[in-house]
């Protein structure tokens, strides 16, 4: 249902939900508009006359910082007028439903919903119930898909190794069950070709093994992370605790922690990612995080471009060669 209702008859973006299925040529383009916006993206405002007067409404269902924060800088950069939904006040709490919410901002003339949701698949019945010129990105759903997150992922592999994802070996590792980053960056490393993906994490934090189709899941840590050209590391979701799937925070550390010594088990030029927010001391040592080999930073700025990218790309925008 979903390559149905995200992509058009012809093959172009309506809604950008999912990376599962995106054909490559797709998701090169992507990567190529945001490098293109990039010099637009934090300080310019070349990129101000691509959308002017459309509007964007960033409807969170569940907090966010840096995804939040980084749509709204680049639907301003675009030109775009930003509508932000805060749940808290909202009908919602009234007993409104999700549907009924994007309906009634939608005939305010939105054209653009940037939507997050707890629920697994509740952003695309979201897209399936908005009109025919209303587009939609997934900022986040349930356990399903953080499209742009791997996006921006990716273009952080790109700009340091390279565009042929077929000589990687990268390592995603820990809690990897419940991690919507994790599940967009192994559809995009997939979809890309990358040489070799490897999975390590607690057996009982590893999806089904369908999902891990075309990875090698290695349970040793210091195995899986031997010889990496990357390590995206995911935060474990401190909540599992409760529910007794990590015995001790102490013990995952031992076990599943970038530490320092690990992390000299890599490639000497190794990058070192995490989508955020960490939980240093637990699946990743600060030093490590603050290292050289560490490009957190560069994933969090480079969400503003393929962002940008993104909304551009659905709005209809053409090549931006002409703002360079």
């Amino acid at each position: 249902m979903i390559p149905d209702l995200q992509l058009t008859a012809d093959g172009r973006l309506r809604h950008l939900l999912t990376l599962d299925g995106l054909p490559a040529p797709l998701l090169r383009q992507l990567l190529d508009q945001a490098e293109l916006l990039r010099p637009h993206a934090h300080a310019g405002s070349g990129a101000r006359s691509r959308h002017p007067g459309r509007t964007c409404c960033t409807l969170f269902f569940e907090p966010s910082t840096r995804t939040r924060s980084s749509f709204q800088l680049a639907a301003t950069r675009l030109g775009m007028d930003v509508l932000n939904f805060d749940v808290a006040t909202s009908s919602t709490k009234k007993g409104e439903s999700s549907v009924d919410t994007l309906k009634t901002i939608e005939a305010m003339g939105v054209d653009l919903f940037v939507i997050r949701h707890a629920s697994d698949g509740a952003v695309a019945e979201l897209a399936a119930a908005a009109n025919p010129g209303t587009h939609v990105i997934n900022a986040g759903d349930g356990r399903s898909a953080h499209p742009t997150q791997g996006l921006l992922d990716m273009l952080t592999l790109r700009q340091h190794k390279g565009d042929d994802f077929s000589a990687l070996k990268v390592l995603v590792a820990g809690d990897v069950l419940h991690s919507r980053v994790a599940r967009s960056d192994l559809h995009a490393l997939r979809a890309l070709g990358c040489g070799e993906i490897r999975v390590c994490g607690p057996a009982n934090l590893l999806p089904a093994a369908d999902e891990l189709a075309g990875c090698r899941v290695i349970a040793d840590f210091d195995e899986a992370v031997a010889g990496v050209d990357a390590v995206m590391m995911l935060r474990l979701q401190r909540e599992r605790m409760e529910q007794g799937l990590v015995p001790s925070l102490e013990g995952y550390y031992r076990d599943y922690g970038l530490s320092p010594d690990r992390l000299a088990r890599a490639a000497p030029d190794a990058l070192v990612m995490h989508p955020g927010p960490m939980n240093r001391g637990i699946e990743i040592d600060g030093g490590v995080a603050d290292g050289p080999q560490s490009v957190i930073l560069q994933q969090v700025a480079n969400g503003v471009p393929i962002r940008m990218a993104a909304i551009d790309l659905l709005l209809g925008g053409t090549s931006v060669a002409g703002l360079l």
